[in-house]
Parts: C-alpha cells; sequence; structure tokens
C-alpha cells in the first residue's frame, strides 16, 4: 500500500475541466496524480480510454495520466491523437466506464489540461473539487491495470455520416486552425461533393496561422477572404480540441451560435422536438421554437451544464452561443464534426443559400458578450446582489446562471465567468433604441453595488 499526498496549484481546477500552464501551474506530476484518482474513481480493471491533442505538451501529460491510471488497478485504452468528440464517441462503442482527454481546448498554445466523463455523463464541478481534497491524502494498492491501443476514427466517421444525403453540391471552406480536427476535417471533406478549401489542416500545437477559437472573429478572416474571393457557399471552423463550430455564411459574415442553432432546429423532423440554449442565447431562438411547435428550454452556460440538461429533459438537440451543438442522435454530447455535416445535408437539400436562411430570422439588435474585469472573490457576490435588488421590482427574471431580465423590448443578461475573473454582460432589443435602453438599465443595476464596474458599461449615444 503506497500513501500519497499531493497539491494542485489552486488555479487548475475550473467549473468544467481542469486547465492551466504547462510547466508552470501544471505539471506531469498532477496529471499522474489525476490518472491515480480517476483510476480509483472508475474502480480496479474498468475501462478508461484516453485521447490527446496536438498540442506540444500534450504527449508528456497524456503518458503521465496513463501511467497513472494504470497505477491505480484501472484499465486503460489509448485512442491516440484525436478531437474531443471522437474521445466521446470512443467510450460509447467501447462501452468504457470513464473518459479522458488531454487537451487545453481554444487557450493559448502554453496552456493544457483535462476534460473527463464517468458513466456516460460529465465528471466536473464537485467531482473535481473532491479529486483535487483527495489528492492530499490517498492510498495505491499494489494492482496493476492493463492497456491496449485501439484507433476508432473509421467508425467514428461512419456514424457522422449515418443517414446522410446530399443533394445539390456545396463548395465549402474548412479550416480547423492546426488543431487536433484537422485529419477528421480533411476525411469528412473528401466525401462532400463539390469545390472543398482546407485551410491550416496540419495539426500544429504551436498554431502558426491563427489561434484555434472560432468565437473570435479575428480568427475566421482566412476563412471569410477566401469565401469571397471564389464565392464559396459557406466556411466551417474548428476549436482546437474539434467540440465547437464557427460557420460563415456565402456573404461572409459570421453566424451566431444561436442562429446556428435555429437553423439546425428546423430541421428536425422530430414532432415537437425539445431543444435547449444556453441563457445568453436569442429570445427570438426561444420564440421560433415555439412557434414550430417544439419545446424551449434555458440552460445555464458550459458544455458540462448542457450535457446534464439533455439527459434531464430527454432533449433533440441543443447548443450555446460559443458554437457547442449536441444532437441527441449522436449521443448527446457537443461535436462540432457531426454539426458541420448535419448543416451540410440542410443546405445541400435545400434552395436557399445560407445567407437566406439567416435573412428569414426575425432581426433583433443585441450586443456581443461583454466581459468586465472583477475579481473572483467579488463577482459572485455582486451578481448575487444584484439578482435580490431585481426580483424586489418585480422583474421577469430567469437566475439558473447570473440573472436574465426580460422587458417589452428584449432583455439583459449578467453572470459571473466560471473561467475568468470577470463578469459577462449581454443585451438584446427589438431596436437600436432598446438596445441602448437595455444597456443603461443594467449600468444603474450595476451601479447600486459597484460604481467602477458600472462606469465600464459603454452605452453609446
Amino acid at each position: 500500500m503506497t500513501t500519497i499526498n499531493h497539491l494542485f496549484d489552486d488555479s487548475i481546477i475550473r467549473s468544467y475541466d481542469i486547465r492551466g500552464v504547462f510547466n508552470n501551474t501544471l505539471f506531469e506530476k498532477d496529471a499522474k496524480v489525476i490518472g491515480q484518482l480517476f483510476g480509483l474513481e472508475v474502480g480496479k480493471n474498468k475501462k478508461i480510454n484516453v485521447g490527446y491533442d496536438g498540442r506540444k505538451s500534450s504527449e508528456p501529460l497524456k503518458d503521465s495520466l496513463i501511467e497513472g491510471i494504470l497505477e491505480s488497478g484501472a484499465d486503460v485504452c489509448e485512442i491516440g491523437l484525436v478531437p474531443t468528440p471522437l474521445l466521446y464517441f470512443s467510450s460509447i462503442s467501447n462501452n468504457s466506464r470513464g473518459g479522458v482527454m488531454v487537451t487545453g481546448s481554444h487557450n493559448p498554445k502554453n496552456y493544457n489540461g483535462f476534460k473527463f466523463i464517468l458513466d456516460g455523463l460529465p465528471f466536473y464541478g464537485e467531482d473535481l473539487i473532491n479529486l483535487k481534497r483527495r489528492a492530499q491524502n490517498f492510498s495505491l494498492e499494489k494492482n496493476r491495470g492493463k492497456k491496449e491501443k485501439v484507433n476508432f476514427e473509421s467508425e467514428y466517421l461512419k456514424n457522422i455520416f449515418n443517414n446522410f444525403s446530399q443533394g445539390r453540391k456545396l463548395n465549402i471552406v474548412w479550416d480547423s486552425g492546426n488543431g487536433s480536427a484537422g485529419k477528421v476535417m480533411e476525411e469528412i471533406s473528401r466525401k462532400i461533393k463539390g469545390q472543398q478549401k482546407l485551410l491550416f489542416k496540419e495539426i500544429d500545437g504551436n498554431f502558426p496561422n491563427h489561434h484555434p477559437d472560432p468565437s473570435d472573429p479575428e480568427n475566421l478572416v482566412q476563412c471569410i477572404a477566401e469565401i469571397k474571393k471564389n464565392n464559396f457557399d459557406l466556411g466551417i471552423a474548428f476549436d482546437g480540441d474539434g467540440d465547437r463550430i464557427g460557420v460563415i455564411d456565402d456573404k461572409g459574415r459570421i453566424i451566431a451560435g444561436d442562429l446556428l442553432l435555429l437553423i439546425l432546429s428546423k430541421s428536425l423532423v422530430i414532432k415537437n422536438p425539445t431543444i435547449i440554449g444556453d441563457v445568453k442565447c436569442s429570445q427570438v431562438l426561444f420564440d421560433e421554437i415555439e412557434n414550430l411547435g417544439g419545446k424551449p428550454i434555458i440552460s445555464q452556460t458550459g458544455h458540462s451544464h448542457v450535457k446534464i440538461n439533455m439527459k434531464k429533459y430527454d432533449a433533440d438537440l441543443a447548443g450555446e452561443m460559443s458554437g457547442h451543438i449536441f444532437f441527441k442522435s449522436n449521443y448527446g454530447f457537443d461535436d462540432a464534426l457531426y454539426a458541420a455535416v448535419q448543416l451540410i445535408k440542410i443546405l445541400s437539400n435545400s434552395k436557399k443559400k445560407l445567407s437566406e436562411h439567416i435573412d428569414n430570422i426575425p432581426k433583433v439588435f443585441n450586443t456581443p458578450e461583454i466581459r468586465i474585469d472583477c475579481e473572483d472573490d467579488k463577482k459572485f457576490t455582486l451578481i448575487n446582489n444584484i439578482s435580490k435588488s431585481q426580483k424586489k421590482l418585480n422583474k421577469k427574471i430567469v437566475d439558473i446562471d447570473g440573472l436574465r431580465v426580460q422587458s417589452e423590448d428584449g432583455w439583459w443578461l449578467l453572470r459571473a465567468s466560471n473561467t475568468q475573473p470577470c463578469i459577462v454582460l449581454r443585451c438584446e432589443s427589438i431596436s437600436k433604441v432598446g438596445l441602448k435602453n437595455q444597456l443603461l438599465k443594467v449600468k444603474e443595476a450595476v451601479k447600486e453595488f459597484d460604481t467602477n464596474i458600472s462606469k465600464k458599461i459603454v452605452v453609446e449615444n
């Protein structure tokens, strides 16, 4: 029996996963201890699938993680350098009890971390806090698990193209930003009829061309330029580990995650579908789902929360503003590559261009996500105080994640970021004047408790 005492850097245990700067706040020893603890959680002789992304630090972290899992007595199925959705799929395919993806997702190249699943559900939040606590005093017996290597790529691709049919040809620009989705993206593009232009498909953890985060417009500049230059039908981009999608229409416009979710919702042939959007999504999404005869549900932001709600409500489809898209037909996990193929299916079997689909959606005016610096030890208290104050005014409020305050001409949202020392603000209205009024309302709501943060909310004339 071996007794282990280990302390993690306080900053690496996040709400949805473990994330830190390699050899600064996150080390190979951390990976080994994480493997030991998660292996004990999964159980002796139970299987854990392990994948990793293309970052320079991913392979040594993966090796240390696997060694820790084996020392716990659990078994390992190593699936190689893959996008995160392939790790999720593999765990369903071989019925493993656990899964760990070594990935820094869309963070800068010096970051890395771990995403977990246990019994088909996210292992996050309190699970990770408990894992951190247990690291300070736990024991290992002398039981070594077994390891195997399995390639699930062909099986994963077969699942992605299940029931796929392409009508008209589509000319598409693809951009994986040198992330781990590159190889699978290329295989998918070969099966699509039409011209396919691939940008930055080579997996390179230095990300030499642009950062792999399609939620930032700066990272889509090259993709937009190719669409306009060659009059292509659309562009599809992926984040560093392939679980978030970015879409650009034939006019070179970036399509917001909620509008993409609405287009996908309209294609569902299920009667009265249940569809989940996160709290940052436009009211248009929820209203249109109702008009379609569906049941709209607002969820907390965060892929782990949405996965849990997919199960809870037996939802058919879900999505976030950030580009995580979840299909019940794809086992309920977020998979940008699967979402891309579903979008291609819709567009190729429609006479409308993507821009026409977008232009048919009711027009509203909204802000992007506005992030305002706020210390971690203050942000949740601030949001809680504002929420209590607003409820006293009998406002129509959704408070599952921060507070979303609804009025006749729009809404405003304030929430504490789970990953950064800041609060997040978003507003929407049916008019430009209404949008200004929403910003003024939230500015006043914040001013009651923090004048400095209120001053950072800019309301243009």
